[in-house]
């Protein structure tokens, strides 16, 4: 056998280790599960889903599942004291506990990335009802982040056993065109972020496949770092960003401050027409951070031909971007709370594989007037 062949080999045995076929849910920790679930709703268009609370026969939380399109959200609120729920929306806020990826064989999963040197979070764990089983796993990322594995291949109900099913009566939100989970972004403290990307590469057979440095990614005032790690097929894409040195606080110093450590910063939401999307996420009071006028003056110089008219992309403030496969638009929420933590990113890709380089410096000079208004900058 030849050395290139054996080469091969270890790549694809060090690929193959955690095939991962997408996000599964992601659950957020919050004060008022049933307001958040309900915001979601009216809001961003999902539907509801699935219940688990003390009906269901749990005795200190209950949960609420939403779902729209590929894009599923757990809303989990403490409703005793003293329990992992309570203490982590004392410390954080509202924010994102679990991000849960599908996989194939989850008992696997679990014993692939802790003996290649991640902390346990929950051992392979069968939950079984009249639909069938769903396996269970889990790993500690960052903060007091985890991924869970999540297996339902032997499962038809709604969510995972355990949960009831969940309906408004006389009430339906219209859905909005968001489809499924772009990535997810996670703020890092200094000087920490290459430990997370090493993480990724080490533990679940990830690849670094972009690098934006503080040239890229900075302002007058302030400036951050950022990788964006990539599972092998490209369905899960985790960026995560340092603060780097800059005259005033940057947004990342501001989350970490705020959030009480590392935690995931924002969720990029696909959809097939951003502009429809966008315009009816405005109609339903979603508050999206806005570029000067003069952004879209040379907008068709720097990205070219694309297929939407000007005029709508600058009457909502969304952004185009180009690189060598395409272009994307996007756009930012502000933060979804009242802890400058949390937001949103809605996202339309027309070929491009990347994260908007092009607009990075628009978009934190925008987040910078944010920052100042709060008196954090």
């Amino acid at each position: 056998m030849s050395s290139t062949t054996t080469t091969k080999n270890k790549l694809s045995e060090k690929a193959d280790f955690l095939p991962l076929m997408g996000t599964d849910h992601i659950e957020f920790y919050v004060g008022n599960a049933k307001q958040a679930a309900h915001y979601y709703i009216t809001a961003f268009g999902f539907q509801p889903l699935a219940y688990a609370g003390p009906e269901t026969g749990l005795r200190d939380k209950a949960s609420y599942v939403v779902r729209q399109n590929k894009l599923t959200f757990v809303f989990t609120t403490a409703i005793r004291p003293g329990n992992a729920v309570a203490d982590h929306v004392h410390k954080h806020g509202d924010g994102v506990k679990a991000l849960a990826l599908l996989v194939d064989d989850a008992d696997s999963a679990w014993k692939e990335t802790t003996r290649r040197g991640a902390a346990s979070h929950m051992e392979t764990t069968v939950l079984r009802d009249e639909d069938g089983e769903v396996v269970l796993s889990g790993i500690k990322l960052y903060g007091d982040t985890v991924h869970i594995f999540v297996e339902r291949k032997n499962y038809n109900g709604l969510f995972i056993p355990g949960y009831a099913k969940w309906e408004i009566p006389h009430f339906k939100a219209k859905e909005t065109g968001l489809q499924y989970v772009d990535h997810c972004v996670g703020n890092v403290a200094l000087h920490q972020m290459n430990r997370w990307v090493k993480f990724y590469e080490d533990v679940m057979g990830f690849k670094n496949i972009l690098t934006f440095d503080d040239q890229d990614i900075s302002t007058e005032y302030s400036a951050l770092m950022s990788k964006v790690m990539s599972n092998e097929n490209g369905f899960v894409k985790f960026p995560i960003n340092e603060p780097a040195e800059g005259k005033k606080k940057s947004q990342v110093e501001e989350y970490l401050e705020f959030y009480n450590g590392e935690g995931v910063q924002h969720i990029a939401m696909a959809t097939n027409d951003i502009v429809a999307t966008v315009k009816e996420l405005i109609s339903r009071g979603v508050e999206f951070l806005r570029v000067p006028s003069t952004y879209y003056e040379d907008l068709l110089d720097r990205v070219g031909h694309i297929d939407e008219d000007l005029e709508p992309l600058k009457e909502m403030g969304i952004l185009v971007d180009r690189d060598n496969e395409g272009y994307l638009l996007q756009l930012f929420s502000k933060p979804v709370e009242d802890r400058p933590t949390l937001f949103f990113e809605i996202i339309q890709r027309k070929g491009a594989k990347s994260f908007g380089k092009g607009n990075f410096k628009a978009l934190f000079e925008a987040i910078e007037r944010e920052q100042a208004l709060r008196g954090n900058l």
